[in-house]
């Protein structure tokens, strides 16, 4: 029987379309088995990690990407609220975002996002970020399985 990988399930939080194009592409060439599931506001990545309202069959991630600046809810309300959840904070988020604001980077990190990055303006450097998180967070980090009850 040949060993299959495990499939990753990644959530990715953004609102701006054309990112959400370049974050599936640069994943479709991933070496790691992955499914990406979008949500473009923060009250809906809360109802999806939550698996209420129309997400009720909602996989749990293994990691999120999550950009700062949202409608409904921003990224540091999203973030907050999953890091001080005894069943979620141990998924990796990391913040994907056009922001370079020192404020939200230290705040990100004191609501302990697991990494920030600033979106690149290119094409090709956008490219190049989104494959560097998929090879340390999808192929060199060990994430935790998705057992609920593990205490």
């Amino acid at each position: 029987m040949l060993f299959q990988p495990q499939l990753i399930e990644i959530l990715l939080v953004e609102d701006n379309e054309g990112d959400i194009e370049l974050t599936r592409e640069a994943f479709k060439e991933s070496k790691v088995r992955n499914n990406i599931h979008v949500v473009k506001d923060g009250q809906a990545a809360l109802d999806f990690v939550y698996r209420r309202n129309a997400f009720e069959n909602a996989v749990r991630p293994d990691v999120v990407l999550l950009d700062i600046n949202l409608p409904k809810k921003d990224g540091k309300e999203v973030l907050k609220i999953v890091k001080n959840d005894p069943v979620l904070k141990h998924i990796p988020v990391v913040i994907l975002t056009s922001s370079e604001a020192e404020k939200d980077i230290v705040k990100s990190y004191r609501l302990y996002a697991n990494c920030y990055i600033t979106k690149p303006v290119t094409l090709n450097s956008f490219m190049e970020v989104i494959r560097s998180v998929e090879g340390f967070w999808l192929g060199v980090v060990k994430l935790p399985t998705a057992n609920e009850e593990a205490a």
